[in-house]
C-alpha cells in the first residue's frame, strides 16, 4: 500500500494521476486499464477538488492497493470535506440529446462504468471512495 496526500486543488491532478501512473506501470498494467484507471482518477480527484470543501480547501489522500494474486488494483480517495456519496446520484439519461441534459453527473456515470467495482463509505470524518479494476480486464 502506498499513500500521497497533497491539498486538494485542481492544480495538483498531474500529480495524482502521476502517482498513480507510476504504481500500474510497476505492475506492468496494460495500457487500455491503464487509461481507464487514469480518467477514473481524474474525475475523483477533480470532484473532490471542485466539491468537497465548498470554496474553502483541504487535504486529500490517495490510497493505491496491488492485489496482485487476483490481478486487482484499488485506488481510495479520502477527504474531510463535506459527506457526499456520488454514487447514490441519479445517472444521467445518455440517451438524451447533450442540449438536454442537466449539467452533471456524466463523470461519476463514467467511472462506474469503467471501473469494476465503486465503493463509498463516509466513517471517522471522511469521505472514502475506492475504485477497483482488474488489471487484465
Amino acid at each position: 500500500m502506498k499513500e500521497l496526500k497533497l491539498t486538494a486543488s485542481i492544480a495538483n491532478i498531474p500529480q495524482v494521476t502521476g502517482f498513480v501512473e507510476g504504481e500500474l506501470e510497476a505492475l506492468g498494467c496494460p495500457m487500455k486499464t491503464q487509461m481507464q484507471i487514469d480518467v477514473a482518477v481524474d474525475e475523483v480527484f477533480t470532484n473532490i477538488a471542485s466539491y468537497a470543501y465548498g470554496s474553502g480547501q483541504g487535504d486529500a489522500t490517495v490510497r493505491f492497493e496491488a492485489d496482485k494474486e487476483n490481478g486487482m488494483v484499488s485506488i481510495t480517495f479520502m477527504d474531510t470535506g463535506h459527506p457526499f456519496n456520488p454514487l447514490k446520484q441519479k445517472d444521467p439519461d445518455v440517451t438524451a440529446p447533450a442540449d438536454k441534459r442537466p449539467i452533471g453527473g456524466l463523470g461519476i456515470f463514467l467511472v462506474k462504468k469503467t471501473m469494476d467495482q465503486v465503493e463509498y463509505k463516509y466513517e471517522d470524518g471522511m469521505n472514502k471512495l475506492t475504485i477497483r479494476k482488474k488489471l487484465n480486464a
